[in-house]
């Protein structure tokens, strides 16, 4: 198993992942704040400036050769909502250089290229962020906002966490808000950009074949500093309704999407965590769930079944496609299913072959540089360190009692239907 160690280099975090069987280096930095209306617009906007051009190499096309020339090295820069705290992602991965003729420094020069990002962006005569580049960039985000729309699938779930989480931080998408795209100036993101380097937490995650100094090493060519105050995460707030909210929506599309959201008062930093994940693979998790077997398979009434556990929020979350003239029958079959997991209706058969597929998702996302990285980033911003061994033993010692009440903990919060002009029963 892969050990991680943290460095601290001039109070900038390095979480090292050392593994000899990767032949890519992989860099990440992660940049979070809380996740906040008035900022995550600007911040979302920014990540796209900063990727498009650096003071050395003024131009997508620029730092695509760049990227070409160190062996089809890959980069790539993205914000995402864990929990409430809003997070920037660059990654950098390229071919290790111990497994090369030639001794090109590719780690070194993954290193200054991210650092070239973040902190010495392309700027024009006034020391301004290019009005060009952002109003190309402001393009590519009111598109990528637009798009959640026409997946109809990521827009039901937009709605139904905006409904269910209204005047919580965890109602903003990570995309920020389109209406405010416009009105942001260079000086807006200026201000963001000064901010994020001083107040936020930044962390540089790096995996591979590489060793504690050159860690230490690609740690000093940074400026910055870690923040880990930040990643304090707010208690699980009691919204258990007395009345769930159910909101029905109608659009122009043949298929309806189904999303329930329920509250869960379990985090990733809590002991029942393990038991939750379990519940929730139980639940519709996997293809041997109650939602896919009894939902789809038995009943033929949705097109999908299945649901998602966010244990940086404390939700979960069922999602099934169907016609308007189910709606009815559909979340009553969805609600006996998680009655039955509170009763205990459930096998040490299925309870096995859940904790397997469980173990092999994880084995399998940290079989991958990038998903071993996001691994280790969960404890950061959940509040918890769990190694991967660690965390599979845990999964192996959930009981069939544990996993009851977890489900017992479950409370329907908000039901949200879109569906087509089609009357619903």
């Amino acid at each position: 198993m892969i050990k991680e160690k943290v460095l601290d280099v001039n109070k900038l975090a390095i979480h090292l992942l050392p593994s000899p069987k990767y032949k890519t280096t992989t860099l990440v930095l992660q940049i979070s704040t809380k996740l906040e209306e008035e900022t995550v617009t600007a911040r979302a906007l920014l990540a796209q400036v900063l990727k498009s051009a650096t003071r050395t190499l003024p131009s997508r096309k620029e730092i695509r050769r760049y990227l070409d020339d160190l062996y089809g090295a890959s980069f790539m820069m993205e914000v995402q909502k864990r929990g409430e705290e809003h997070v920037i992602t660059m990654k950098m991965e390229t071919a290790n250089e111990k497994f090369l003729q030639d001794n090109t420094p590719l780690f070194q020069k993954s290193t200054d290229f991210l650092k070239s990002v973040l902190e010495d962006p392309y700027l024009d005569k006034e020391g301004d962020f290019s009005e060009k580049i952002i109003r190309e960039e402001k393009r590519i985000l009111k598109q990528q906002i637009e798009s959640i729309y026409d997946d109809k699938i990521r827009y039901a779930n937009k709605r139904l966490v905006e409904e269910m989480c209204k005047g919580e931080p965890y109602a903003i998408h990570a995309y920020g808000f389109f209406d405010q795209i416009d009105n942001l100036t260079t000086k807006d993101l200026q201000e963001e950009y000064e901010r994020m380097l001083a107040e936020d937490d930044i962390r540089l995650f790096v995996t591979g074949n590489i060793t504690e100094e050159e860690a230490v090493n690609a740690g000093n060519v940074f400026s910055l500093s870690s923040h880990p105050e930040l990643h304090t995460p707010a208690p699980a707030l009691d919204h258990v309704k007395t009345k769930p909210d159910e909101v029905l929506e109608t659009d122009d599309i043949q298929q309806g999407k189904l999303h329930i959201g329920y509250r869960v008062p379990i985090r990733f930093a809590d002991d029942e965590f393990a038991a939750m994940q379990v519940m929730n693979g139980l639940f519709g998790g996997f293809p041997h769930s109650k939602l896919f077997m009894n939902v789809r398979e038995k009943e033929s009434a949705a097109y999908y079944a299945a649901s998602r556990y966010d244990s940086q929020k404390g939700l979960l979350l069922a999602f099934a496609g169907i016609e308007a003239s189910n709606y009815k029958k559909v979340t009553s079959i969805i609600e006996q299913q998680l009655a039955e997991l509170k009763e205990g209706s459930f096998t040490e058969e299925s309870i096995s072959q859940t904790k397997k597929m469980l173990k092999n998702q994880l084995l399998e996302t940290a079989d991958s540089a990038r998903g071993l990285i996001d691994l280790y980033y969960q404890g950061v911003i959940g509040g918890r360190k769990r190694d991967l061994e660690s965390w599979l033993a845990e999964i192996d010692a959930v009981t069939k009692q544990d996993i009851t009440d977890c489900a017992l903990n479950v409370s329907l919060d908000t039901t949200y239907f879109l569906h087509g002009e089609e009357e619903i029963n």
